[in-house]
């Protein structure tokens, strides 16, 4: 039908497509015909037969057919249409709550009528609420020839418009309308299929099509195009890190003596692991291509220490480097731990965060810009307008998911201008990324392939492991004594309130509380309150008073999950724990096991427990490992909550699954490298997949 490639096709040029339909599609990303190709369905029904209404079981979505009984409106708890149908072998309700005289007309009794929909258990026996009903006349039309895929919309776009304009669509692939970019030598045996046969089969599955195969994202067509996606995104994140290279960055030397006077300063000396990983980011900051390193280590493992030599190293060849952290607290407890290390070298070191007054701003941005501060701590204010870098060689962003791609972008393009005024030529800073979320090896190999990454496997010695046991909310006053008790004998806790609300102004009420409840019934015990409303200052106040011993229990929200070392803290009270990921439960918990005793961490959760909150507090009472619980965070979760991309979009695959479709990512990385592969094919594969999906990977 079309002589182009479906890419190079508007999706007006479909019957019905206007620009005002075109718009909402565009809400979709879909612009072209190869767009509306690739949109795949999220699941299928089974419209092929009409089911018996004896054969129905609650929960079951089916075609049914029979006469209308009776239809009437009842007045129960809720006003609404029950409309009685029955065939040769039963009877049913349907039952509409919102309906119209016209509608209850045209399901008047004696008439024959084709529904879908959930039977539910009602109070008559089975019901359909508002199901999709047909009315059948003398002749009557066939069920349905393929399965009826359910796709992903947008307001002002239904199911039905939707599958028309795809059935359109379907009318126009052609296997030479949309390009084979894969040589088949290059796929599996089972994944051997034409690209536009895949397609086809994915829209309209036939009726004898094995719908739990199709369900779990395990047909060899499903199969086929993640693997395709995999691949382009593969090469992608390989085509930034190539042009990357090409980026000249600060080439800085290590000042020995600095290095020398540093470590000699420090009580304790590194571990094994901090020593090799230290070596391998030295490396990279020495070379004239940006380093693009994560730095993977547990709670506690020592990612500070490492990123301060790594800050050490640009200083002392001439240079900044800026330290940028999700929170305020997190960014003060990098400001202390920097300052104690770097300052008695005779380092400066700024702060800049977007509480600071007007006045203390201008003061530490005129330091910044004039390079009279060295180092540069603060929070996302270190990319805003209006900051300038003096020579700013190396960023280190720490807990790097918890900002937006495009914010770190903003603080590379700070980087520093070299050269003389005829040559002049600006710089990109080098990158230290950190996380105390281990990332899994799957997706580490997918999601992070553009960097070089390094892990500390090692914690510092002396450091206690944690005993973390689940107790049910109905014991909630036999923790309260255990906390009374650790008080009583010089110990600090924390008591972690979480709700599943998103909303700060919820979770504060919540602590608050608590708190209160806590300081009524521990009698001594002095109990202090912290959450995400308060003002940084009165948050900084109690934080310090924690630490210095003046609060024996510390109620907070979430907001302490990372940044907190309180060695004197040994017991941990994380209530409702079945509403956080197992990463963020790993994390508070590692806020205890600091010092040199025996600490604790009691899982305080509400009953009934779903299987999935079950599992993921066995996970953890089983695992002190972080990648081994972030192995299983990935199976129960999925990958985009690991790395907090459901808002960034850079992990939202169209039909790839990352924990689903590992197995995959092997022949992935064989293609990737393969000589069949041109290039060519390799910038239109990273187009058809990614070109309505901006990736910020490079940052």
């Amino acid at each position: 039908m079309a002589e182009k490639p479906l890419a190079e096709i508007p999706v007006t040029a479909l019957k019905g497509v206007g620009a005002k339909l075109a718009e909402t599609l565009a809400k979709l990303h879909i612009h072209s015909l190869q767009d509306l190709m690739f949109h795949l369905p999220a699941r299928y029904q089974d419209r092929t037969r009409v089911v018996p209404l004896a054969g129905l079981r609650p929960g079951m979505d089916a075609v049914i057919e029979g006469e209308v009984r009776a239809a009437n409106v009842t007045f129960g708890r809720r006003r609404s249409l029950a409309v009685r149908l029955q065939d040769t072998t039963g009877s049913i309700t349907l039952r509409f709550f919102h309906f119209t005289a016209a509608q209850k007309n045209r399901l008047a009794p004696g008439t024959r009528v084709r529904c879908y929909g959930e039977a539910r258990r009602g109070s008559a026996g089975l019901e359909l609420y508002h199901p999709e009903t047909e009315i059948l006349g003398e002749d009557v039309s066939p069920a349905a020839e393929t399965l009826t895929p359910i796709y992903p919309l947008t307001e002002g776009l239904g199911q039905g418009r939707l599958r028309a304009l795809i059935g359109q669509g379907l009318d126009w692939l052609a296997d030479d309308n949309v390009t084979e970019l894969l040589p088949s030598e290059l796929l599996p045996r089972p994944l051997q299929m034409p690209l536009a046969g895949a397609l086809m089969y994915l829209h309209q599955p036939p009726a004898d099509a094995d719908l739990s195969q199709l369900a779990e994202g395990q047909h060899p067509a499903q199969q086929r195009l993640a693997l395709e996606e995999l691949l382009a995104h593969h090469l992608s994140l390989l085509a930034l890190r190539r042009s990357a290279s090409k980026v000249a960055a600060p080439a800085l030397q290590t000042n020995a003596a600095l290095e020398r006077d540093f470590l000699a300063r420090l009580p304790f000396s590194p571990t094994n692991a901090q020593q090799r990983v230290g070596r391998e980011i030295a490396e990279d900051l020495a070379g004239s291509a940006p380093m693009m390193r994560l730095l993977q280590g547990d709670v506690g493992a020592g990612k500070t220490l490492v990123a301060a030599r790594a800050a050490l190293q640009a200083i002392g060849a001439g240079y900044q480097c800026a330290v940028m952290a999700p929170t305020e607290i997190l960014a003060e407890q990098h400001r202390i731990s920097f300052s104690a290390w770097l300052e008695p070298l005779g380092i400066t070191v700024a702060w800049l965060t977007g509480s600071m007054k007007a006045s203390q701003r201008r003061t530490q941005l005129a330091a910044i810009e004039n390079g009279d501060a060295q180092l540069v701590v603060g929070t996302h204010a270190l990319f805003q307008e209006g900051v300038a870098f003096h020579r700013l060689a190396l960023v280190i962003i720490d807990e790097q998911h918890r900002f937006g791609v495009a914010q770190r972008l903003q603080l590379r393009e700070k980087g520093s201008v070299e050269g003389t005024a005829g040559k002049q030529q600006r710089t990109q800073p080098h990158q230290l990324i950190m996380t105390a979320t281990p990332i899994p090896r799957t997706l580490a190999m997918s999601a992070f392939a553009d960097l070089d990454c390094s892990v500390i496997d090692e914690l510092p010695p002396g450091r206690q492991p944690i005993n973390t046991v689940a107790i049910s909310n109905e014991r909630r006053y036999d923790v309260m004594a255990r906390v009374h008790s650790a008080v009583q004998e010089g110990r600090q806790a924390y008591w972690v309130c979480t709700l599943i609300e998103e909303s700060e102004t919820l979770q504060a009420q919540a602590a608050e509380s608590t708190a209160e409840e806590l300081a009524d019934t521990l009698n001594g015990v002095r109990v202090a309150l912290v959450h995400g409303r308060m003002k940084p200052d009165a948050k900084d106040r109690v934080m310090k008073a924690f630490k210095a011993g003046e609060v024996d229990l510390l109620v907070a929200t979430t907001v302490i999950e990372v940044g907190v070392d309180v060695p004197n803290a040994s017991l941990m009270i994380i209530e409702n724990p079945e509403r956080l990921g197992l990463a963020q439960l790993h994390q508070l918990r590692g806020r205890v096991g600091r010092g040199s005793i025996a600490s604790h961490c009691v899982l305080l959760y509400s009953t009934p427990l779903s299987a999935n909150g079950r599992a993921r507090l066995e996970a953890l009472r089983n695992h002190a490992d972080g990648f081994a619980i972030a192995e299983e965070d990935l199976r129960l979760r999925g990958p985009g909550e690991i790395l907090g991309t459901r808002q960034t979009g850079e992990i939202q695959h169209r039909i790839a699954d990352l924990q689903r479709d590992a197995h995959l990512l092997p022949q992935v990385q064989k293609i990737a490298a393969a000589p069949q592969l041109d290039n060519q094919a390799r910038t239109a594969l990273v187009r058809r997949w990614l070109h309505n999906k901006p990736r910020f990977a490079e940052a």
